[in-house]
């Protein structure tokens, strides 16, 4: 029984509640609510909706075949608009149900939440669990009537709307007494038993253009069949609709998943149908009506059967399709997450195994591996949790793990076997999937040096840009350089297969101080944006960005500092998550350069330095091991100054440059300090430039 409580509209619509009491509950009780929300239990009240209570009917005659007790089951169509399901199966219990005084019929067909699903003893593996299937297609059917044949008599009721009665003629429409229970209509042999139902759908719930589709009803019956082998479903449709003569569709098929694996496969095979099987046990904490008919939280053990049927072929494309006992899910859930995560895993362990794929290669992906791929993802466990009445997705979290496991031992097995056949199946599998791996990264690589070749070719960019030839982000660097001069050495010293030169004429826009429109029409700031290609401020995308360091490559002078604390208050204002993530660098070129005369052998000739105290203190030590210098010792003013072999040696030579990260170790200090050199207000700065003087270094100024 429950209970559902509508709220007045007139509440909703203005009243002050001061009249809401009690009497304005309106409480559904047992078939009402379901006619009044169908939604709830079957999805939607359209051509939908109308197959989901039919596989309801249908799939607790299954219910009967997967425990044993079924093997024929008959679905027919009838011209009046009608649809009867006949099985071969224990039939429905038709003695009295202790609590209710009602019969077996009655209880499952009359009370939601009642059925022989919730126990262990009627079924160990179903596709209903709730309780409420039948009897929600029974609230939702202008007529419904039962016959159950059992015990030496067939039992007979009928229904409308869910309330127990008989009907003068074999007519939805037909007067109607309510009150009748379940009666005896005929003798038949005691050997014979079975269920059959037939019900007329209730087109005062359900959409006038609402029907069942034939070309449905046939998938879902052929694919019911290969999941129950030896289990004979019979579709047989007498409406007429095209033609006189009477469609029937038999399904039988003995080969269980592997021929339905076979049947979905839409290419030429790769290997054999693979059958991964096992099972598992877990744990969980169910409510159990104890002796004195309360509800106590029992932990108990679960079996979890696996049944996997999976095979590649010469294709592209994935057909997956997973189930849990016998109903799909066609989104999914826990099954399919641990199969699908199980089966990358022990392919990559294979195939590093293998040595089928380079060190330097990237594990395979999940589409990598599912390339190809068909499979049938099978289930079965007492009471699986699903999420919602439709039964799309299964929610018991064990699975992911039991299946995952029983992947990973019958996977591994077959792709490491010693048999000759396996073996050279396995390995054609293998190479399938590292080729389609190789062949997803080329369209990676692809797809980004088209992606480069069009920023450049459709932006405002300087004709001076010299790109790199790589498209590996992780790898490229580009080098803002000072002035044109600089940019002709560089060339010279880059190497151009991963280093990027981009030449910036002069000092940039203080852009701390000038809008966005400024900054965006500054040619030199634009340039930087639209070479880096993450966009900027709040569209600014990290994962778009061209190049995996930024360095600023400028003199090692006062106008090159100047530089630089432009360069970085760009970065950290309209491009701050590359400084976040630590890709912005400051290029450290040296200052001097010291010749030695007469060095020994294996000793350097030219000795660099970035400092003048560095400078004095390795001249004070040449000195004192005797060793001469040639005079005078050479200042750089500036990069241009610089040998192509120089620049290459000390400041772009990974193997022997210094680069200076450029990190946030402070958010807010590092605003204040921007706002303060670089922004608006020239009072501050002022004062701090007037008390800073006494600690300048005179000799730091290249006057």
């Amino acid at each position: 029984m429950t209970a559902e409580t509508t709220v007045p509209t007139a509440l909703l619509a203005g009243d002050d509640g001061s009249n809401y009491t009690a009497r304005h509950l309106l409480v559904l009780e047992g078939l009402e609510a379901v006619r009044k929300r169908p939604g709830m239990y079957i999805g939607s009240t359209d051509s939908r909706g109308l197959m989901h209570c039919l596989w309801e009917i249908i799939d607790n005659s299954v219910d009967e075949a997967l425990g044993g007790h079924c093997d024929h089951i008959e679905v027919v169509l009838h011209d009046d608009g009608s649809v009867e399901v006949r099985d071969n199966g224990r039939g429905i219990p038709v003695d009295v149900e202790p609590k209710t005084g009602l019969s077996g019929v009655e209880v499952v067909m009359t009370k939601l939440h009642a059925g022989g699903k919730f126990g262990g003893g009627s079924y160990a593996a179903s596709g209903g669990l709730h309780g409420v299937g039948a009897s929600v297609v029974n609230a939702l059917s202008a007529r419904l009537d039962v016959e159950v044949d059992r015990s030496g008599h067939t039992h007979a009721i009928s229904f409308r709307r869910g309330t127990p009665g008989i009907f003068t003629e074999l007519s939805p429409d037909a007067p109607f007494e309510p009150g009748s229970g379940l009666a005896k209509v005929r003798k038949v042999p005691r050997t014979r038993t079975g269920t059959r139902i037939r019900y007329w759908a209730d087109r005062q719930i359900f959409l006038k253009d609402a029907r069942l589709s034939l070309e449905h009803l046939h998938s879902r019956a052929r694919q019911t069949a290969f999941l129950v082998p030896g289990l004979t479903i019979v579709v047989r449709d007498e409406r007429l609709l095209d033609t006189e003569e009477v469609d029937e569709q038999v399904f039988h098929y003995d080969g269980g998943i592997g021929e339905f694996c076979e049947f979905l496969a839409p290419d030429r095979a790769v290997c054999d149908v693979l059958r991964l099987s096992g099972a598992g046990t877990f744990k969980e904490t169910v409510p159990v009506l104890d002796d004195r008919g309360h509800m106590t939280p029992t932990e108990v053990t679960r079996d979890l059967g696996v049944d996997i049927a999976l095979r590649w072929g010469t294709g592209y494309d994935t057909t997956l399709r997973s189930f849990v006992n016998i109903i799909a899910t066609p989104k999914g859930g826990t099954h399919v997450a641990g199969f699908e995560r199980s089966l990358t895993r022990t392919l990559n362990e294979a195939l590093r195994s293998a040595k089928l794929l380079r060190v330097a290669e990237d594990d395979v992906t999940k589409d990598d591996a599912t390339e190809g791929l068909t499979a049938v993802v099978t289930v079965r466990l007492a009471e699986p949790q699903f999420e919602g009445q439709t039964k799309e997705v299964l929610g018991t979290s064990a699975a992911s793990r039991i299946v995952a496991a029983v992947v990973a031992k019958e996977l591994k097995a077959f792709l490491t076997s010693a048999k000759r056949d396996e073996k050279q199946q396995a390995r054609s599998v293998m190479e399938k999937i590292v080729a389609a791996a190789r062949t997803r990264v080329a369209a990676r690589q692809h797809k980004e040096a088209q992606r480069r070749k069009t920023a450049l070719e459709t932006s405002s960019l300087p004709a001076k840009l010299a790109d790199c030839r790589s498209d590996d982000v992780d790898r490229s660097e580009l080098f803002i350089v000072e002035g044109d001069s600089a940019l002709g050495t560089a060339k010279l010293a880059r190497n151009s297969e991963f280093q990027a030169l981009l030449p910036i004429r002069g000092k940039i826009l203080n852009v701390q101080k000038a809008s966005v429109a400024d900054m965006l029409k500054n040619a030199e700031c634009a340039s930087i944006i639209q070479v880096i290609g993450a966009g900027s401020g709040r569209t600014f995308d990290i994962d778009q960005a061209r190049y995996g360091k930024i360095v600023l490559l400028a003199d090692a002078d006062v106008d090159g500092a100047h530089i630089r604390c432009l360069l970085l208050t760009l970065f950290q204002r309209y491009m701050r998550p590359m400084v976040e993530a630590g890709r912005v660098f400051a290029a450290v070129p040296p200052l001097h350069r010291i010749e030695l005369t007469n060095p020994k052998r294996g000793q350097e000739k030219y000795l660099y330095t970035y400092s003048d105290q560095e400078l004095r203190s390795l001249l004070l030590d040449l000195q004192r091991k005797g060793r001469r210098w040639k005079e005078p010792v050479q200042r750089y003013k500036g990069l241009g100054e610089m040998d192509a072999d120089q620049l290459a040696e000390t400041t772009l030579d990974p193997r022997h440059r210094t680069l200076r990260r450029i990190n946030l170790g402070d958010l807010e200090a590092a605003e204040k300090v921007f706002d303060l050199l670089m922004g608006n207000d020239v009072a501050p700065r002022k004062e701090f430039i007037v008390d800073s003087a006494a600690t300048l270094d005179r000799s730091r100024i290249d006057a």
